[in-house]
């Protein structure tokens, strides 16, 4: 039985930081593609432009990320990352307001902020199980996650208001106070992170590669990220053309708007409250694959869309894939951080990210280009097949034979940790290094 967090004061403290910076963090992501389509009047791949260079970063930033964090304390981190941040949007706050903005501006911070991004989401799941229990891992990312849904809601709805009564402009700063007051309550948090352990003589491409290897050594873990890599690369091609297929097809008001994708976020606070309980009543590893072939094909909904009866449709849609990426990403999370070793987990969370947040910039940039050259709404056919058909990759595996992720005991640094596989019904347990584990996931 493990103690209630709601009783747990530094993550109600970390928790409710971060869903201040979630609300300012959705209301920028709805109010700068809106300036770049209604100021600007951005084409589709300029969006598409946009939405990957806030994303490039984990291209090429990503792993050695999960060093520079792995040897700093975390808390520090998400600190200075929050300021810088809070100082790039500002600049596009007071550029729109002055009438000198470009889309070369936004590309720019876009670009920055997602360095901080990465830097930032890298420290932080690896500080979650510095202030929790193992124990208590799944229901507090089970939390994080409701709260990202929540957030957005909050975020897109307070968003859409402003911009209605305010402009897009003005609406544009909103997002910088967020981040400065989620920087100073994360010092409001009691310290309990361990300092990290200073060696003598730092390897940096050995302490790389250790990261690398525990992930891709693991017998578990390469197929979740598979997964994962195929659903954040589908579902980017959704969300780059998101405000200019509500805009331009559906013909919404900028209100409107935000009204939509923030009830599209409603399937991600369902999927995060049940995300525990469907993992302990159906199994932590049956979970995985049954969400996504189950709920996932209402994506097909979001380019069957049309006028009138379009925004339903869109709204149903992108609210199933929420409960789909809810469930998944709680129980993969949780896996990752309760096998890891403590002094890897910066490496590892940055190892994963490489890859199934390399994907999202390249699924972005192939989501505008694509609704340039065949249209909108063919690209939105191609994307909502893929990201149902993401979950094939997890079906199709091991996965499917086993009720529960195996439990581990911790691996030692670098090394490949022994694990107990259950056998699938009543068969012989599977060798983990045998053929039959092969190699094939967002979060």
């Amino acid at each position: 039985m493990t103690d209630s967090l709601w009783r747990h004061r530094n993550f109600l403290v970390l928790w409710s930081g971060k869903t201040l910076s979630e609300v300012g963090d959705a209301v920028s992501m709805l109010v700068i593609p809106l300036l770049a389509v209604t100021v600007l009047d951005a084409s589709a791949v300029e969006v598409g432009v946009l939405s990957a260079t806030r994303m490039v970063a984990y291209l090429f930033l990503s792993l050695p990320a999960g060093v520079w964090v792995d040897r700093m304390r975390k808390r520090r981190v998400m600190v200075v990352c929050h300021l810088v941040r809070a100082g790039l949007v500002a600049t596009v706050a007071v550029g729109a307001w002055a009438g000198w903005v470009t889309m070369m501006q936004l590309w720019t911070v876009a670009l920055l902020s997602s360095v901080c991004t990465v830097l930032y989401e890298t420290a932080h799941q690896s500080f979650l199980p510095s202030i929790v229990t193992k124990d208590q891992l799944l229901d507090a990312n089970g939390k994080l996650t409701t709260t990202y849904s929540v957030s957005r809601i909050a975020g897109y709805g307070v968003g859409g208001a402003v911009v209605s009564a305010l402009g897009v402009a003005r609406a544009a700063g909103v997002d910088a106070l967020a981040y400065v007051v989620n920087a100073a309550s994360l010092l409001l948090i009691r310290d309990t992170e361990e300092r990290p352990t200073v060696a003598r003589r730092r390897d940096f491409r050995r302490e790389l590669g250790d990261g690398l290897s525990f992930v891709f050594r693991h017998p578990v873990m390469p197929r979740l990220v598979a997964a994962a890599a195929s659903f954040n690369l589908f579902s980017q091609m959704l969300f780059a053309l998101a405000v200019l297929y509500l805009v331009r097809d559906l013909r919404l008001s900028e209100g409107m708007v935000g009204v939509v994708m923030g009830l599209t976020t409603v399937g991600g606070i369902v999927g995060g409250l049940a995300s525990a309980r469907l993992a302990r009543v159906v199994g932590t590893a049956r979970i995985i694959w049954i969400a996504p072939l189950g709920i996932g094909w209402t994506v097909l909904l979001v380019p069957a869309a049309q006028s009138g009866w379009g925004p339903a449709a869109y709204t149903v849609g992108m609210a199933g894939m929420g409960v789909v990426f809810a469930i998944f990403n709680s129980a993969s999370v949780s896996y990752r951080q309760r096998v890891c070793p403590p002094e890897l987990l910066g490496r590892m969370t940055a190892s994963v990210r490489f890859v199934i947040f390399g994907v999202m910039p390249v699924g972005a940039l192939a989501g505008g280009l694509l609704g340039s050259w065949l249209g909108v709404r063919p690209t939105l056919w191609i994307a909502a097949v893929g990201v149902w058909a993401s979950g094939l990759l997890l079906y199709f595996s091991p996965l499917r034979r086993w009720r529960d992720l195996p439990d581990e005991a911790d691996a030692p640094a670098g090394g490949q940790p022994e694990t107990r596989f259950p056998a699938p019904r009543e068969r012989s347990p599977v060798d983990p290094a045998g053929k039959a584990i092969g190699g094939v996931r967002r979060a």
